[in-house]
């Protein structure tokens, strides 16, 4: 087999590139493919603002005329400033069952870094730690969230051959609506909204969501900038989040949560999974697609959550237990059965130690490779 692998150049090879995956997984019944729409945009330096500190190389792999795999290399400045790190990353790699492709597009990357100074390669990772990370490594046949990898199971296996090793793991949690939606969890609930040092914050509609955008997610600069890969966002990249998901949530499912002088000191977000619509609209919101995914987050029975903060000050004084509770409540009137966690780093006992005491089971997990160059 003789394999070459070519920086993208041309308008025709990142469509290639962007569309990419559908072929290659056609043989998997249950995979769930990426908002093409949304990939373009991230991969387009005119449109991701993370462009403005992120370099990157996008290539594709061939077997003669034939494209088996792809694969980006990513530097983002700003957190290897951050880091005091010389550390690149591998990301959007998806490839034939093939050792040979998965080590070709791993040493065009290679090359690349190491051309640009990097000392150490880390992945699968994206721009920033909001885009998808980490292949999956138990879990294989759950059911998909949106913004996670969704590898082959050898996958795991091509990396350790090239002499990769675990860099981090990421758990995901099952919870059971029923099972922590507890008698004395509600007592707890309400003794706590009596307080008069915080206030939950419910959501109806989208419009109401607006003036604690910006808040929320500036809690999330200050609460996540200690986490594995993390580097803050500014303001015009929070409001691109925010218009990159807003059209997908439902307000019911975020809650927050303000002090007596009106703060944001916590909040969550959750989607209802959308995983069968996004089959149904191959990936495609247009012109049909969002039809497809708003039926399937109408009829879903799993919650995702997306996100979550708490402000270190507030912590231990029942903002997750107003928030999580009024989540559990919300997820009974829609008829929502389990939560997905979503990943949650392995040393992250908090927040892992709240899903455990609400019944959750690890049942997915990720891992994040590292290897010297």
């Amino acid at each position: 087999m003789n394999i070459t692998v070519k920086e993208v150049q041309t308008p025709s090879e990142m469509k290639q590139f962007i569309y990419l995956p559908e072929k290659l997984n056609a043989d998997r019944p249950n995979w769930v493919p990426p908002f093409y729409a949304d990939d373009a945009r991230s991969f387009d330096p005119k449109r991701n603002p993370s462009h403005a500190y992120c370099q990157h190389v996008y290539a594709l792999a061939y077997e003669g005329d034939k494209i088996v795999g792809r694969v980006a290399g990513i530097i983002n400045t700003r957190f290897n400033t951050l880091s005091n790190a010389t550390t690149a990353r591998f990301g959007y790699m998806d490839a034939t069952d093939s050792l040979q492709v998965t080590e070709a597009l791993i040493a065009f990357v290679a090359k690349w870094a190491t051309a640009k100074g990097m000392t150490k390669l880390i992945g699968p990772m994206g721009f920033t730690e909001e885009d998808p990370e980490g292949f999956i490594i138990e879990g294989f046949d759950e059911v998909v969230t949106l913004a996670s990898n969704q590898n082959r199971p050898s996958m795991p296996v091509y990396m350790e051959k090239l002499g990769f090793s675990k860099e981090v793991d990421y758990v995901v949690y099952n919870v059971l609506v029923a099972e922590a939606k507890t008698e004395l969890y509600h007592k707890m609930f309400l003794r706590k909204s009596r307080s008069t040092e915080i206030r939950l914050l419910e959501f109806s509609k989208k419009s109401e969501l607006k003036k604690y955008i910006l808040p929320i997610f500036r809690l999330m600069n200050e609460t996540f900038i200690d986490l594995y890969g993390y580097s803050a966002f500014e303001e015009h990249e929070m409001q691109d989040l925010a218009n990159r998901y807003l059209p997908v949530v439902n307000p019911q499912f975020i809650k927050a949560v303000v002090n007596a002088q009106g703060e944001v000191v916590g909040f969550i977000v959750a989607i209802p999974n959308m995983a069968p619509g996004i089959i149904k609209a191959k990936g495609r919101i247009f012109p049909l697609g969002f039809l497809h995914i708003l039926s399937a987050m109408k009829k879903s029975t799993q919650l995702d959550l997306y996100m979550g903060a708490i402000k270190e000050s507030y912590r231990s004084k029942g903002v997750d237990l107003l928030m999580g509770y009024a989540l559990l409540e919300s997820c009974t009137k829609a008829g929502i059965l389990n939560w997905d966690s979503h990943h949650e780093l392995e040393n992250n006992i908090q927040v892992r130690g709240e899903m455990e005491r609400g019944g959750g089971k690890i049942y997915k997990r990720f891992r994040i490779y590292q290897k010297q160059l």
